[in-house]
This record gives structure tokens, C-alpha cells and sequence, in this order.
């Protein structure tokens, strides 16, 4: 960072239901139109561009999402306000007294030199919540209701031949010159007591879809409409698939974002910005 700039680490979170997604959009609801906009009333500083770790689609939830954003120094040193408060607590304070409702800061801090909320990322961890029982209705925003029965081994065994290095094509939509080789390091299932599955995902990154395109193949075999050779045939694809069910974004929620020591912050940014070969 340069002497003039102080870079800010946020950690926060927000119920996607009524946001179109993460990205600013011309004339729409969005979480970084929101943040970015609070951060600019709080600051007084224009034109503000936060950097975040995931961007999530519309209606997708996040409970621990990070980002950055860089201040002039004068607007940092600005924030504790006649308080003793650090700069930090002060931007904390202060964003959450604007913010709406539907999103909250946990957590302010000065970032670490090499500290990039996007590049510097090691791992993303997101939780998919289905049931295949009576779905309870406080939840509805939440949990996707499955019509049919699930079997959590199968949908274990089956997630199995999906994880590693791999090219995941089939489960993303493309984008001009981006790749879609991704290492998933986790996609486990689990039943807690309240009947609520919960599928665990965790990659280094994720592409356009991807978790819930993972998800939609995946209920279609747990509930007995596919079988794992359809999967391991669609998983082999070099192109979206569009046999693909893509589930719904209600269910789906950013739990945490993982980050190395800050003494290897850089390298680690380095060798995410290097285009990925299999």
C-alpha cells in the first residue's frame, strides 16, 4: 500500500433475499451498491469500490464474507470521530448505524500488507440447506423444500467422483476467457437433527453457478431420478451441460472464507492471478 492509503479489512454478512446479487447493477438493489454507498456517506469520500472475496448470485445468503477497500488516510484517521475509539471500531460503528438491516459488519481491522480479499484467498466454504421432510416455514427463505426422499450416503458417494483438480465446465456458466479448472477440496452431505441437510463445498474458488449447478445434479441422483453413471457422463462434459438442474439460490449460504498467514498474503495472490492448467 502507499503511504496516502490505509487498506480496510471488512467481514460481514447479509440475507440475499432481496438484493440482485452482489455486483453494483444500474437501478437495482444490490450488497455492493449498499456498502459502497454507506461507506461513502461515512467517509465522505467518492466513488469507493470495495473488493470482495465471492461474489454471490441474486438471492444467494452470505454469513461470513470478507472484502477490502482502500481510504485516504485522512478519512481513516477521521472515523474514531471525539471518541477514543480506533479508526477501525469507528468505521465499524459507523457503517452498521447506516446500513440496512439486512446487512451487518462484523468486524473491521487494518489489513495486512499483501492482503487482497479476492486473490489472496485460499478456500471459499459454502453450506446448501435442503429437506426432504416437512419443511419448516421460518426457514423458508433458507432451506430448499425437495420433493422426494434424499439418500445422504448416496449423495456422499456420488459427490466423491466430483472433488479434486478438475475442469468443471459442465457446472459453470462460461465467461469470456476465464477458465473453469477449480480444486474442490469438499463436497460432503450431512443430516442434522432438525431433518435439515446441509451439503458442505469448499474450493479455492468457485465459477458462475457452480455450487448450485454441484447441488442440482447431485439431489437428482440422492433422490433416485439419476444414477452415478449419468453423473460421472454429464462431470465429463467440456461444455455446460444443460441436463444440469441449477437449484435454487435461496438455499445457498457463503459460511466462511479462508486466507494463509500474513506472511505469505502475496504469494498466495500471485499464484491465484496465474491462469490454472490441469
Amino acid at each position: 500500500m502507499t503511504e496516502s492509503v490505509v487498506r480496510a479489512r471488512l467481514v460481514f454478512a447479509y440475507d440475499g433475499t432481496d438484493f440482485a446479487g452482489w455486483a453494483a447493477q444500474p437501478a437495482l438493489r444490490t450488497v455492493q451498491g449498499e456498502l459502497e454507498g454507506a461507506l461513502e456517506q461515512v467517509t465522505r469520500v467518492p466513488s469507493l469500490r470495495v473488493t470482495v472475496a465471492g461474489r454471490t448470485d441474486a438471492g444467494v445468503h452470505a454469513r461470513g464474507q470478507q472484502a477490502h477497500v482502500d481510504l485516504p488516510v485522512g478519512a481513516w484517521e477521521r472515523m474514531p470521530g471525539r471518541s477514543d475509539r480506533s479508526p477501525a471500531d469507528g468505521l465499524l460503528t459507523r457503517l452498521n448505524g447506516v446500513l440496512p438491516q439486512d446487512i451487518r459488519i462484523f468486524a473491521v481491522t487494518e489489513a495486512p500488507d499483501g492482503f487482497d480479499a479476492r486473490f489472496a484467498a485460499t478456500e471459499r466454504r459454502y453450506i446448501y440447506r435442503v429437506t426432504d421432510t416437512i419443511p419448516d416455514p421460518l426457514n423458508h427463505r433458507y432451506v430448499l423444500a425437495h420433493d422426494r426422499s434424499l439418500d445422504v450416503g448416496l449423495l456422499n458417494a456420488a459427490s466423491g467422483m466430483v472433488t479434486g483438480l478438475r475442469d468443471f465446465a459442465a457446472f459453470c456458466r462460461g465467461r469470456e476467457g476465464a477458465t473453469t479448472i477449480r480444486t474442490l477440496h469438499e463436497f460432503s452431505w450431512a443430516r442434522a437433527d432438525s431433518g435439515v441437510i446441509e451439503a458442505t463445498v469448499r474450493a479455492d474458488a468457485f465459477c458462475h453457478s457452480m455450487v448450485r449447478s454441484l447441488v442440482g445434479a447431485l439431489l437428482v441422483v440422492g433422490d433416485g431420478r439419476r444414477d452415478v453413471a449419468w453423473l460421472q457422463e454429464v462431470a465429463a462434459s467440456s461444455s455446460r451441460s444443460q441436463a444440469i438442474w441449477v437449484a435454487p439460490p435461496y438455499g445457498l449460504t457463503l459460511e466462511e472464507v479462508g486466507y494463509p498467514p500474513d506472511t505469505e498474503l502475496s504469494a498466495r495472490a500471485e499464484v491465484t492471478r496465474a491462469r490454472r492448467v490441469l
